[in-house]
């Protein structure tokens, strides 16, 4: 499975043999697999100053994992007719992710842990702030270029009667340049070809005779020429459309034809430019994102934990895995029973929900005796 349930627990005696009581019954019950999780020691400051970062931090959680949510479905976007490869493409610091968050460790460099809390925070919301403006810019300018090429497109995938004819037509198919007569294009329905040559000279006068030809077909009718007087064109529409003949109002202009098709090379050809920079770009700064997103969790589990188990800071972080979606409720049993002394009253109201407590504002669902977060990278698949 790919979710993860970030907990943590006091660090004296009793909570660390609650441990070894948790990952002894989820080994030979198969629930999950566990590893501890390290996070730094970082600078407390006041417990008031950790109320405010617990808020913050909540709102900044959400935020990055809807960031690399868009983020992931960027790239399933530009990469389309190769989504089977996405999954290489959604890494973390050049592994996967599955593998990043099993394996984290604080990046230092980036992120001191001597620094105050409040600016560790700071520079991780700063980051991913700036990583969501260049995303929206980024991925506006390419959607736009696609958006302008998929409207081309499907222009010449509709049916004769709405789709363009720049690229079926050519110039030998009219008489161009001419005073008096005029080539229309006329669409017959495919069980009327017989009656649309054997009707179509006498729809009107002055059609020219033996002048249609078949240069297109389709699933319905075919898109027929015929020549005729200028002075005879409406008298001739409206016998066509008597008879279910339907003329297409098409007058070839060379110049614009070759103005559709110099667009469309120039929109494939700025598509296939932007796509490699794009792609890279959209690379690196999920990785970016997500590292940051992790980052985050370990920073909500040390302020949660300071808060929930008081100073000084003692405690242990452990990741788990899951096994699979049907084990999550026997593996919240297990960690709800090892861990119950956390919190009596609390712990009894999961399996009673009958029971009261004094000021608790979440539901029963809600409330874990040890302190927990959730990390679900199923979301990104």
């Amino acid at each position: 499975m790919s979710e993860f349930w970030l907990i943590s627990a006091p660090g004296d005696q009793e909570n660390l043999q609650a441990l070894e009581r948790m990952n002894t019954v989820t080994s030979k019950s198969n629930l999950s697999y566990n590893t501890k999780f390290s996070i730094p020691d970082f600078k407390v400051g006041t417990l008031d100053s950790l109320v405010g970062l617990s808020d913050e931090l909540g709102k900044l959680d959400t935020f990055a994992e809807s960031l690399i949510k868009k983020m992931a479905q960027s790239v399933v976007d530009v990469m389309e007719d190769a989504k089977g490869k996405v999954p290489e493409n959604l890494l973390a610091s050049g592994v996967d992710l599955t593998s990043f968050v099993t394996h984290f460790e604080w990046d230092m460099a980036k992120y001191p842990a001597k620094q105050p809390l409040v600016s560790v925070v700071d520079t991780l919301a700063k980051q991913l702030a700036q990583i969501e403006t260049d995303l929206k810019s980024r991925t506006a300018a390419y959607n736009t270029l696609k958006t302008n090429l998929e409207n081309l497109e499907k222009k010449s995938m509709g049916n004769l009667f709405t789709r363009t004819l720049s690229d079926i037509v050519s110039k030998e198919d009219f008489v161009l340049g001419s005073e008096y007569l005029i080539t229309l294009l006329v669409i017959v329905p495919k069980p009327s070809y017989a009656q649309w040559q054997k009707t179509y000279e006498s729809l009107s006068d002055m059609v020219v005779p033996r002048s249609t030809k078949l240069i297109a077909e389709d699933n319905e009718g075919g898109l027929f020429t015929v020549t005729l007087f200028r002075k005879v064109i409406e008298d001739f529409k409206t016998k066509a459309k008597e008879n279910k003949f339907t003329v297409r109002e098409f007058y070839y202009d060379e110049k614009e034809i070759k103005r559709e098709r110099e667009e469309m090379s120039r929109l494939l050809s700025d598509k296939k430019q932007q796509y490699g920079p794009l792609l890279r770009w959209l690379k690196v700064n999920f990785s970016e994102a997500f590292v940051a997103w992790i980052h985050l969790k370990a920073l909500r589990v040390f302020v949660e934990s300071v808060l929930r188990y008081g100073l000084p800071v003692n405690f242990q972080a452990v990741l788990l895995q899951p096994h699979k979606k049907s084990s999550t409720k026997r593996l919240r049993e297990v960690l709800n029973s090892v861990f119950r002394h956390l919190d009596q009253v609390a712990a009894a109201s999961i399996l009673d929900a009958s029971v009261e407590i004094p000021g608790l504002q979440l539901s029963n669902q809600d409330y874990f005796p040890y302190v927990y977060f959730h990390i679900d990278l199923s979301l990104l698949d």
